[in-house]
């Protein structure tokens, strides 16, 4: 048991020390960052609850394209953008753009932290091996996920443009639907692209990163626009 709940907190915890890490200008507060990560697991709960009641009301059959952006991403990306939103948009702590990322990512890692206990305890699905596939990609897949949300959250705070509130919730939606639509096909043949996808969430969230990071109003001589 201790041993799955490690496997679990693993690739949760390397990922909110690498963000940690980065976040070198101005450190956010601990009470902030848990708070993120609670309104994560919370947001966990809600989401369930939510998709259990569409369910009840709007009976229907589940495909592949239906599970990947309406059942999975379009709930979770929805319940978490109004958490993100409500925790920090008008918090005197988010006081530099990369403190959207750092939020963002919280958030996303409190939910699949959660979630990959649920997975990893499953009596069926579950296990060693289910843990090691959602350390690879389902963990730093939400953390992507919820980078993308962050950055445009900060776009929206910062430099006050309307279509990045939107693109807030739309980006990391699509991204997370397309993401789980090539799963949830599981032909082998979609292997090479899926791959190439994931590298490319990775290689556009480091530069989001950078770009944020460089942006910072407390950067050693650099001044805010």
């Amino acid at each position: 048991m201790a041993g799955l709940l490690q496997a679990a907190s693993a690739p949760v915890a390397i990922c909110i020390v690498y963000i940690f890490i980065r976040d070198k200008y101005e450190k956010e507060p601990y009470m902030m960052l848990f708070l993120g990560l609670l309104y994560g697991v919370y947001s966990t709960i809600v989401i369930w609850a939510v998709g259990i009641t569409l369910e009840r009301i709007f009976p229907h059959i589940e495909t592949p394209f239906f599970s990947a952006f309406f059942s999975s991403a379009g709930i979770e990306e929805s319940v978490k953008f109004l958490f993100l939103y409500f925790l920090v948009f008008k918090n005197d702590n988010f006081n530099e753009p990369f403190d959207g990322i750092v939020y963002g990512i919280f958030i996303a890692l409190g939910f699949a932290w959660l979630e990959n206990i649920i997975y990893v305890f499953h009596k069926e699905l579950g296990g060693y091996e289910t843990a090691l596939a959602r350390a690879v990609f389902s963990v730093p897949g939400h953390a992507l996920f919820g980078l993308e949300m962050g950055y445009y959250l900060a776009l929206a705070k910062y430099y006050h443009k309307k279509t990045d509130l939107i693109k807030t919730f739309i980006v990391p939606y699509l991204l997370h639907g397309i993401y789980n639509y090539i799963l949830f096909l599981d032909r082998k043949l979609l292997w090479i692209p899926f791959l190439a996808f994931v590298l490319f969430l990775w290689a556009i969230g480091l530069k989001r990163i950078n770009i944020l990071l460089s942006r910072s109003p407390f950067k050693k001589g650099l001044h805010q626009k």
